[in-house]
């Protein structure tokens, strides 16, 4: 894990296949004292070659790129079936909703939207690197919900059948992880430390047999734990 004040800063390559863009990327992560940039990527195929090449601690990956799309680059360098997965941050814009989904599933560590502030793409690159998934809240019901129908028929059956075995505080904790609230929010609904959320956490990841934060959101969406109106 690195961070402001580590020795060893955040290697980071950048993929999208639009220049200027890359450029803006490159350009403020390189003003962050602990964020390095090792490499650049103009299409999916080449962000994949390089990835397993220079193995940055996070990938920056764009959706829509040439060659191969970023959801394919995401499934081959993050996916389930992937031995030492790569923490993949994936950047979109509110008309790709669909794409986003089918890019968490991949295994993307989280996402962006592309107009998102400088900082919010800074903290969001930190945040990938220490092991915690980005769920913008707001963005994540509107997304992952908007597909909960869909969700909720893909191995609906098999998911709910895994739920059963957490403790009804753990379900309660996994409800909020997918309705976007971060650990303090959940502390302070449920009236409990940002430890004792840590720990549920953990618990649902472990019991569940899921790599992330994300991993759970679809998950329970996937069963219909949480759906469009909750």
């Amino acid at each position: 894990m690195t961070g402001p004040g580590s020795e060893a800063p955040i290697r980071v390559l950048v993929c999208d296949d639009q220049e200027l863009v890359r450029a803006g990327y490159v350009t403020i992560f390189t003003a962050q004292p602990d964020i390095d940039v090792v490499g650049e990527a103009g299409d999916g195929r080449t962000a994949v070659d390089l990835a397993r090449r220079l193995r940055p601690d996070v990938v920056v990956m764009d959706i829509r790129m040439p060659l191969l799309d970023g959801i394919e680059a995401t499934r081959l360098l993050a996916g389930p079936d992937v031995v030492g997965p790569m923490k993949v941050l994936v950047v979109t814009t509110f008309n790709l909703d669909e794409y986003v989904y089918e890019a968490l599933r991949a295994g993307a560590s989280g996402f962006l939207l592309k107009d998102s502030p400088p900082r919010d793409l800074v903290n969001g690159v930190r945040t990938v690197d220490a092991g915690e998934s980005l769920l913008a809240p707001a963005v994540t019901r509107q997304l992952v919900g908007r597909f909960a129908d869909r969700i909720r028929h893909t191995r609906r059956h098999a998911a709910t059948e895994a739920l059963s075995v957490l403790a009804p505080r753990e379900t309660e904790v996994l409800k909020l992880i997918a309705e976007g609230l971060s650990n303090t929010e959940i502390a302070d609904r449920m009236v409990i430390s940002r430890e004792t959320v840590k720990t549920y956490v953990s618990r649902i990841l472990t019991k569940l047999d899921l790599r992330d934060r994300v991993q759970a959101v679809v998950l329970a969406h996937r069963v219909g734990l949480v759906g469009v109106h909750d």
